[in-house]
């Protein structure tokens, strides 16, 4: 029995002694705040000590629901869902009178963009574990909000008494769980810190992303996620003074928190934002040095791209601060700088919320004065009479307009739709596709944000992209400094006028150029109605007068189809309805001039079953890009398959296949035969940036790929200093910039794009030889492609007039080779129709 029981001494010891460890260093990190003992601690909730495994979003919210009930500090505010259904819970703490009073404080937060001075209390706002492995921050959360919610201490109090404090333990649900039940699978009794470790080494996709493998951090302007809108909701609700934005970098680096590097802050950014942030630094030095925990700021990070969560705030007057603990990425893990332990990690994390909350305390007068200076200047007002402004068209896409005005409409920036049409320039402002948005009103410096246009930077160093101009992003027709009077616009949403369908119609035509179209056309043929598409232009007599229409144009006979006439019209009206499409009926199929509706130029379209290739060696973010776009836009079914798989898959079952970026190193050369047998039996393979290259290999794509590596040569490196190494790794780094691709728009692939230029983004040095068989080009780089951001001038002459867009036959099948992803973060809406254009009218033209 003694035996027995030393030896179960001797295996819960060293257990015993990590939950002490864990507490020890939580308690030390808050300074051994005093707390009432009724409001349940993360460790007495969980039943062992925070940390010691790690937590899942639903253990999170369950928690902040007992703070709730036990403490008359705490609220919680709901702000959505994420993509998996999971509930995104806020807690808002602050004292028993301040909750009480919560209606006023909020009508006085709805004020500040009048720029009125600011009374009530000040705002903080803590946000946690954006990606969902970083996941020291959500611990952190749970600790904060329980000191928060019982301490006594007296600077707790003072705090509350003059603060409302928002705590966001993990802005990304879905992310946080798939890296929790991975972490927990592989932990043991006795921690691993080996790096080499399962625990340590995601499986693929990771829990960085969300659903759609998207990284929410990057997702702070176009609002593509409901995670995100959730997000920028309640920013414009509390338009919090200060942010906190809690991050994991590497596990060999320490501690890092804003400002970042000087020369890399946008300049938008006002220098008072900079200078509060480096006072408020102070504050987490201190916190930092009392642990003895090493740390560095103003390196590595930056402050430029504003869709990150530090930087957001920044362009909307308030201060946002990053801040980057080394990860352990489990339980400890072995570092440069010695043994990373998870409890530690939290406790840092901590430890500068609380120094943020002190900081900002400290600081609360400056805070409030600088957010109500940024709404106080004169050209911050609510427009009124004549304003000069930004004159946007979606050129007969009306679908873009409204993407867009949603959009702007969540980041409070006015707009107002055209009661009648105008022309500026040589272009026709039509009230269905266009908007005004008046430069001088309270969202003036994020709307200059959006819209911004540079191409000329102090530092080529980007830690995200380079430019994110709206303009490019929604392929607009744009006129600047055009002068209405808002008084005679308005701000509701044209009418649509309801789609009729006489008896008598033979045919209804769809503009293939609205962004719904293809939305529309994966509904029609799911439910079996044949549907046609028009290889060249036409015009043609419908219910409306006389009108254009061009190739890529939709035609749906009314006669012959499997569908009985009435539940057709029926549907066709009912699609038109809900996707605010406009549809064009027609009596015959006589053309005006061009083709008739009966011509063999009129192309039938096949049900399409996709396919997409995942897994190690394949990009999650592009493959989750290329998801999203299927299922959130077309609303199709996209079958993805483990790489592991592709040997033995039947690819005869499947019309496509997408190969998104990726090294593909994993897959044998030899099953390029597989798939050039798919190929000549009629598939069409859609691939882009390193797909292309594997393709190569294995000798199934034609074209000559250029990859990285042969971009090498352009820079020259002949009597550099050592120290300028880094200026020469910028000018390699292609870190997004927008250029400008030449359209072949009789090509198919280029269908229902607007215009001869197509802008897209690109992020990689890849590209592809000139000089290949005739016809495979449908697009090319602009002779000088650079429309925004930074690409060096090696780069700019090397990409000249060289094939972007390839479409090559093979047998009764085609390859489209994407030098780009068009799909960038899929908020490129009208590049995406490239991809449409591939599932539903490639196939057609052999």
């Amino acid at each position: 029995m003694m035996l027995r029981l030393c030896l179960l001494l001797l295996f819960f010891t060293p257990l015993i002694a990590q939950a002490a460890s864990i507490n020890q260093n939580v308690t030390t990190a808050t300074s051994a705040i005093a707390t009432t003992s009724a409001i349940e601690s993360p460790s007495q909730f969980l039943g062992y000590p925070l940390g010691s495994w790690h937590l899942r979003h639903d253990q999170i919210n369950f928690y902040l629901k007992q703070l709730a009930r036990q403490s008359p500090r705490v609220s919680l505010e709901s702000t959505g869902s994420s993509h998996e259904a999971r509930s995104q819970l806020t807690a808002v703490i602050t004292s028993a009178a301040n909750q009480a009073n919560l209606k006023q404080i909020m009508a006085q937060r709805a004020q500040v963009k009048s720029g009125q001075p600011q009374t009530g209390p000040l705002v903080i706002w803590l946000a946690y574990s954006i990606h969902g492995d970083e996941a020291s921050g959500a611990h952190a959360a749970l600790t904060v909000s329980h000191q928060l919610s019982s301490s006594q201490e007296p600077w707790v109090i003072d705090l509350l008494d003059n603060a409302v404090v928002l705590i966001t333990p993990t802005q990304n649900p879905d992310g946080l769980d798939r890296f929790s039940t991975w972490a927990n699978n592989y932990t043991g009794k006795v921690n691993n810190s080996d790096g080499n470790h399962n625990e340590h080494q995601q499986n693929w996709p990771s829990g960085r992303s969300n659903h759609y493998f998207a990284d929410l951090n990057r997702d702070w302007l176009f609002l593509r996620h409901p995670e995100t809108r959730a997000r920028i909701a309640l920013f414009h609700r509390w338009h919090p003074h200060y942010v906190g934005d809690f991050h994991e970098m590497g596990h060999n680096q320490s501690y890092f928190f804003q400002p970042g590097v000087p020369k890399r802050t946008h300049p938008l950014t006002p220098e008072e934002n900079q200078r509060l942030t480096h006072q408020l630094a102070a504050y987490h030095a201190k916190a930092l040095d009392t642990r003895q925990q090493p740390y560095f700021s103003q390196q590595m990070f930056d402050d430029f791209y504003y869709g990150k969560g530090s930087t957001y705030p920044d362009i909307n007057g308030s201060v946002g601060m990053l801040f980057e603990q080394a990860s352990v990425r489990g339980q400890q893990q072995e570092s440069d700088n010695g043994m990373l332990v998870f409890e530690q990690a939290i406790a840092n994390q901590v430890a500068t919320s609380f120094s943020s909350l002190k900081g900002a305390l400290a600081l609360k007068q400056e805070l409030q004065l600088f957010q109500t200076r940024f709404y106080q200047r004169k050209d911050k007002h609510q427009p009124s009479g004549r304003e000069s402004g930004l004159l946007i068209s979606t050129s007969q896409d009306p679908g873009r307009r409204d993407d867009l005005a949603q959009v702007l409409q969540q980041h409070q920036i006015l707009f107002f739709y055209l009661r009648e049409g105008l022309r500026q320039g040589r272009h026709y402002y039509a009230p269905r596709d266009s908007l005004f948005i008046p430069i001088n009103q309270p969202q003036k410096s994020l709307l200059l944000a959006l819209f911004d246009q540079r191409t000329e930077f102090d530092d080529a160093t980007f830690y995200d992209v380079s430019s994110w101009n709206f303009t490019y992003a929604y392929n607009l027709q744009l006129a600047r400094d055009v002068s209405l009077d808002v008084d005679t616009l308005s701000s509701q949403r044209p009418l649509d006028a309801p789609l009729s369908i006489a008896a008598d119609s033979v045919a209804v035509l769809i503009d293939w150029r609205q962004h719904h179209a293809a939305t529309v056309l994966q509904q029609l043929l799911s439910h079996g109605v044949k549907v046609k598409f028009a290889a060249k232009p036409f015009s043609i007599m419908t219910s409306a007068g006389a009108s254009d229409f061009t190739a890529g144009t939709l035609q749906i006979p009314l006669g012959r189809q499997t569908m009985a006439s009435a539940p057709l019209r029926e549907l066709l009206i009912s699609l038109a309805t809900h996707h605010r499409l406009t549809m064009a009926t027609v009596t015959s199929s006589r053309a005006l001039s061009g083709i008739d509706l009966g011509s063999p130029d009129f192309h039938p379209i096949a049900p399409i079953k996709a396919v997409v290739i995942t897994g190690y060696g394949t990009s999650a973010s592009e493959v989750g890009e290329l998801g999203y776009f299927m299922d959130q836009h077309l609303a199709a079914p996209l079958t993805q398959v483990d790489v592991s798989r592709l040997p033995s898959l039947p690819l005869n079952r499947y019309t496509h296949l997408f190969l998104a970026d990726g090294s593909y190193q994993n897959v044998a050369e030899k099953l390029a035969r597989k798939l050039g047998q798919f190929v000549n039996n009629g598939g069409v393979i859609v691939a882009q940036k390193g797909a292309l290259s594997w393709l190569s290999k294995g000798n199934l794509l034609k074209s000559d790929v250029r990859n990285p590596r042969a971009f090498e040569q352009l820079f020259a490196t002949d009597g550099m200093r050592f120290d300028e190494q880094a200026t020469l790794r910028a000018r390699k780094a292609i870190g997004g910039a927008i250029l400008a691709l030449d359209l072949d728009t009789s090509h198919p692939i280029n269908f229902g794009l607007q215009g001869n230029i197509l802008p897209i983004l690109k992020n990689k040095p890849l590209g592809l030889l000139a000089g290949s068989s005739s016809f495979t080009t449908a697009a090319s780089y602009a002779d000088e492609p650079l429309l925004d951001g930074y690409l060096a001038t090696e780069y700019q002459r090397s990409f000249s007039q060289t094939p972007a867009i390839r479409v090559e036959r093979h047998g009764q099948g085609a390859i489209v080779a994407l030098t780009d992803n068009l799909l960038f973060r899929n908020s490129w809406l009208d590049a995406q129709k490239v991809y449409s254009n591939s599932l539903y009218f490639i196939p057609a033209l052999h």
